[in-house]
């Protein structure tokens, strides 16, 4: 079976990192830094290396960020709205009054303008519909950020693969010859019409440039002859360990890379990588976010691809005064020596920036068949793997916890959650605290006895609900079988065991869409059988599923205090629907389009600006 999509957090760069980790440390950070231009990974280095020196690395809430704001203290009041509060009561109010950052009333129009006071300007929201700024509980900031440059020829934008090349041609006129094309997403399980997505296929949209299409999981690349030519791969090119350059009859390779190894030798003479400005990359992120509605999302592994400079990045960024979404991050595990020297600690940073969790990666994916199953796969003898065998993953979480950490855990098969939970249960045997809200991220399969035993921890998962739209026919006619598919992405079972629960999109692996996920969550429509739907009694209410993307998104990134309701004292951070979703044909939520988003009492984006 294809190895068609994955988390960027199980690829095969970052398994190859954990083996290194243990196995050559020495090598560990280069393989790390290999998706950052060469520019930049020495600033960032220069970078880290002065914050260290100084002492100034995020060390708690001293730090100066300066996100975007309103540069007034000028009350507003939006009037004429269906304002979703998503308080504690999931409570509808007529109007919302902000104040510079801070949201000073939410209620009855009467009451709110008492407290607005007679100089506040009045905003008529013509009927639309303010809810929260959405909260995206698990993406890849930086990832996103470098890999976003490049041409997205997915499923998303092409429904077929021909469509995609022929997007790319058009590109290629207004490049001069020589000049890299480059592009992201391709996924030929999801995208018809080609026998082989290979050099032949490439050559086809240019023989003078190089041309490299990453697949959306992240494993593949495909390139064409040119390519090949510029990275020294010929018939005599050995394969790379634990990777191959796939060959035609004759030995000579065809463009198709198979695994990170194979991939990166085609990278690293990309040589239009270098003049990427990655803070101002990053920023075009925060746009994106608020284009859909976000105002606050996660990081769930930052250090993956940049070790300690990602967080320079962030320092960057902070400091351009231009951030117009709050980050809160997760550092990744393989990179523990270099946290702990910097002497990183839970709740480091401020209301923009602030760390909030360890990441540890548990097993792969279960597309790829490396999610770790109780059974082996449809049709087949694997049974996965584990990335943590299970004593060692034991460690690492009783270790976090006890430094206070929220511990945050990819776990995608089974078997995989089986051990995860194990692991927790011998750490609150032995006295370690889970008060710091432990997370499974994805949390793919999930059977009855797993919910009741995550119930009892007070674990909370967070589902990467794309699974269910994209993928879910594959998961029932290729992966599980219809049986054990109707045990992912168990929403509405963990809503009724009173489990507090989130939806993600990992972007890149989907892209951030808190709509198009409430949207998955509701309806559990298939995007390639949309007639039919995955497990139709997992299916949530529309209230649930906005509360999952606003209020227990915030709580579940340590931000309820600041974020994720309309409630008084909060930062106004909020997005505006032309419809009120409650009242809409649930299929067609996924095509509301925002209106306006406001992050800190300031419009960040408007439909049409």
């Amino acid at each position: 079976m294809p190895d068609h999509f994955s988390c960027p957090c199980c690829n095969p760069l970052i398994g190859d990192a954990y083996r290194l980790h243990h196995t050559e440390p020495a090598l560990a950070p280069a393989l790390a830094l290999a998706l950052v231009s060469q520019r930049d990974r020495m600033g960032m280095r220069a970078l880290s290396g002065a914050l260290l020196a100084s002492g100034t690395a995020f060390s708690g809430a001293s730090h100066t960020s300066s996100p975007v704001h309103t540069n007034d203290t000028m009350t507003r009041v939006f009037v004429g709205a269906t304002v979703l509060s998503v308080d504690e009561n999931f409570s509808v109010a007529e109007a919302l009054a902000i104040r510079g950052e801070r949201i000073v009333a939410c209620g009855t129009r009467a009451d709110v303008m008492a407290e607005a006071g007679p100089d506040a300007i009045v905003i008529d929201a013509k009927g639309k519909t303010i809810l929260p700024g959405f909260i995206e509980p698990h993406m890849h900031f930086l990832p996103i950020a470098t890999l976003g440059q490049w041409e997205d020829v997915g499923a998303s934008r092409f429904a077929d693969i021909p469509a995609a090349l022929s997007n790319l041609r058009k590109h290629t006129q207004a490049k001069k010859a020589g000049e890299w094309i480059l592009a992201r997403q391709i996924d030929p399980s999801l995208q018809a019409g080609i026998d082989g997505l290979n050099a032949d296929a490439l050559d086809g949209v240019s023989a003078d440039n190089p041309v490299l299409v990453l697949n959306a999981s992240l494993h593949f690349g495909y390139c064409n002859t040119k390519a090949l030519e510029l990275a020294g791969i010929t018939r005599d090119t050995p394969d790379p360990a634990g990777a191959a350059f796939v060959r035609r009859a004759d030995g000579t390779p065809n463009g198709v890379l198979k695994g990170g190894a194979a991939l990166m030798a085609v990278f690293k003479v990309v040589d239009a990588m270098a003049d990427l400005n990655l803070v101002e990359a990053a920023l075009g992120v925060c746009a994106k976010a608020n284009a859909v509605g976000v105002t606050t999302f996660c990081d769930q592994g930052t250090g993956a691809f940049g070790g300690r400079g990602d967080l320079a990045v962030y320092k960057q960024v902070a400091a351009s005064g231009r951030m117009t979404a709050r980050l809160r991050y997760s550092l990744f595990d393989t990179s523990a020596d270099a946290w702990d020297d910097m002497g990183i600690a839970f709740g480091q940073g401020d209301a923009l920036i602030r760390a909030t969790g360890w990441k540890i990666v548990s097993d792969g994916s279960n597309q790829g068949l490396t999610g770790y199953q109780r059974e082996p796969y449809l049709n087949s003898d694997e049974t996965g793997l584990p990335y943590v065998e299970a004593d060692a993953l034991k460690e690492k979480i009783e270790k976090r916890l006890r430094a206070g950490w929220q511990v945050v855990i990819h776990g995608n098969g089974d078997r995989a959650i089986d051990i995860i939970l194990d692991a927790f249960e011998q750490a609150k045997a032995r006295g370690a605290s889970l008060e710091k809200r432990p997370r499974i991220e994805h949390c793919s399969i999930l059977h009855d006895d797993q919910i009741a035993r995550i119930k009892a921890l007070g674990i909370s998962p967070s589902f990467l609900i794309g699974h269910v739209y994209y993928w879910g026919q594959a998961f029932r006619d290729e992966i599980f079988g219809a049986e054990k598919a109707a045990l992912l992405d168990r929403t509405a079972s963990c809503e009724k065991a009173g489990i507090v629960w989130t939806l993600h999109s990992d972007d890149s692996v989907t892209e951030m869409g808190p709509l198009r996920c409430i949207h998955n969550a509701v309806t559990r429509q298939m995007w390639r059988e949309p007639e039919s739907t995955l497990a139709p009694e997992e299916c949530v209410s529309v209230e649930a599923a906005i509360r999952a993307m606003t209020r227990d998104a915030a709580w579940q990134c340590h931000s309820e205090h600041e974020v994720g309701s309309l409630e008084p004292g909060k930062f106004a951070d909020f997005v505006i629907l032309p419809v009120d979703p409650r009242k809409v044909d649930p299929l067609t939520l996924k095509d509301i389009a925002v209106e306006e988003t406001w992050m800190n009492g300031a419009k960040v984006y408007a439909r049409g600006a």
